[in-house]
């Protein structure tokens, strides 16, 4: 059975009117999906060894397991955001004899598949491997590597049971935050405990059978939750909620484009893509200790300005990328009514700036690398507000793709063009090339300076080019809506 459902989607996805769409956007996501996977099987193999060069006193293995616990967190935080739930198109299937619990269990297994089960594998099993080679015991490395595919796919159907629950993604990132502060502070030692841990289930190997038993609990919980779920009534039912409208009357302050603003936040916390955008913009925050911690990063300034940007900018880079498509399944409607275009694109632009400065007013603690890395993530706000936020809302005039908002952010290529590819020149290596060639040629602060005068000269500038990219929006209008009328 399970192989005719997989002849089944199979035929469903290239017989389907859409599969042709954007083969050099697949083609490009499999190059990405390839680097990766390069990326994790390099650090697998030789990953023992780098650790064994760099901490000579400390054991590799247990080195990697003083930090598991970390990532198992922080797994569930992104996978919250970014994986898609298991989806088969089951309606038609209802009507034949086939027992639910079919369907059900194929369904599960083919969500123990996906690309986020699979990636990490590439870093774990060649660990494994030269852990082996290094003379550690068989035994105690197949336990720790069989636990570590028990954890992942814990996490999997975990990850199932509290999506959509904004509550447990809340606990999840407190209890992260709280554990890396407990260790940085010197109050509790939680790498050694995540490390006795995993250290154990090596020494042991049948505490292996814990995991065994986690997984099972967490299978058994979905395998209920979605088969009360397949019922041919619940599938074409339509359901019916009552309507919650949280309270925005803070918005009526910013005048005519008050109402716009309004339905942009609504529109933005109802759909679960949008949704995505706006909680990674937080995690963009973080991308900065990626580059600031390292001494490799700190001697090209250039990879410096290019993180800087994404710390205040993460919101207005992905949010603004796809305007005015977040809107593209009303757009028909919305430019039937009375209003201002320039209205309407002001309050594009004013959610982009606030979320930037409210982002960068979060990135004050970036002060600990120091004046010069917090004047550069100043300059890259600033670049953000002035330069960018204008930039993406011109680039949004060439937009021609209808996005379905309910559909999870990663690995969903829909919306996506090569406008997407190409605003990455003038938003990212713009800044960078000016601040490297101000920063190797002039010196002191000049490179800040300039990146940031830029931003301000834009900002200066903001009436006329609002005048230039509502002209553009007004000639592209009936084009817009041929495009956006097209089912994706």
């Amino acid at each position: 059975m399970t192989l005719r459902f997989l002849k089944l989607e199979w035929k469903q996805y290239f017989r389907s009117s859409h599969w042709q769409k954007g083969i050099a956007l697949k083609i490009i996501m499999a190059f990405f999906a390839l680097y990766f996977i390069v990326s994790f099987l390099a650090i697998g193999v030789g990953g023992y060894y780098i650790l064994k060069k760099k901490f000579p006193e400390t054991d590799p293995l247990t080195l990697v397991n003083s930090f598991l616990l970390y990532a198992v967190l922080g797994d569930l935080i992104f996978r919250y955001l970014m994986q898609k739930l298991p989806i088969m198109n089951i309606k038609p299937l209802l009507t034949l004899p086939i027992k639910r619990s079919k369907l059900v269990h194929y369904v599960l297994a083919k969500s123990s598949a996906s690309f986020f089960n699979i990636l990490g594998l590439f870093f774990y099993i060649p660990f494994a491997v030269v852990l082996i080679i290094e003379g550690y015991n068989v035994a105690g490395v197949l336990g720790w590597l069989f636990t570590i595919i028990l954890m992942i796919q814990s996490a999997n159907f975990l990850n199932f049971l509290i999506n959509k629950n904004n509550i447990a993604l809340g606990v999840i990132i407190v209890v992260l935050l709280g554990l890396i502060s407990l260790q940085k502070f010197d109050i509790y030692n939680v790498t050694a405990f995540g490390g006795q841990i995993f250290d154990a289930v090596y020494e042991n190997p049948i505490y292996s059978l814990i995991g065994v038993a986690i997984l099972a609990v967490l299978y058994h919980l979905n395998f209920k939750q979605l088969k009360n779920l397949v019922y041919l009534d619940e599938a074409v039912s339509q359901k019916v909620e009552e309507a919650k409208s949280a309270d925005l009357s803070f918005a009526d302050k910013l005048g005519d484009v008050a109402p716009f603003i309004k339905n942009d936040i609504r529109l933005i916390w109802r759909n679960k893509r949008t949704k995505t955008v706006f909680l990674m913009s937080f995690l963009f925050l973080f991308y900065g200790l990626i580059f600031f911690t390292q001494k490799t990063y700190r001697e090209m300034p250039a990879m410096l300005m290019f993180a800087s940007l994404f710390v205040s900018g993460g919101f207005a880079l992905n949010y603004g990328q796809f305007i005015p498509a977040w809107d593209s399944a009303h757009y028909k409607m919305l430019m039937s009514q009375s209003f201002k275009y320039r209205k309407f694109l002001e309050s594009k632009w004013i959610l982009m700036v606030v979320m930037t400065s409210f982002l960068y007013l979060l990135s004050f603690p970036y002060l600990y690398f120091g004046l010069d890395i917090f004047l550069m993530i100043t300059a890259g706000a600033i670049f953000n507000i002035g330069f960018n936020s204008l930039f993406l809302l011109f680039a949004g005039s060439f937009n021609r793709k209808r996005i379905d908002l309910n559909k999870s952010g990663f690995g969903n290529t829909q919306g996506t063009s090569a406008t997407q590819f190409l605003i990455i020149i003038p938003l990212m290596i713009l800044p960078m090339a000016i601040f490297w060639v101000f920063n190797k040629f002039v010196g002191g602060n000049s490179g800040y300076i300039a990146v940031a005068a830029i931003g301000i000269i834009s900002l200066l500038c903001k009436k006329y080019a609002m005048n230039f990219i509502e002209k553009k929006y007004i000639q592209n209008k009936y084009v817009m809506i041929n495009a956006f009328g097209k089912e994706a």
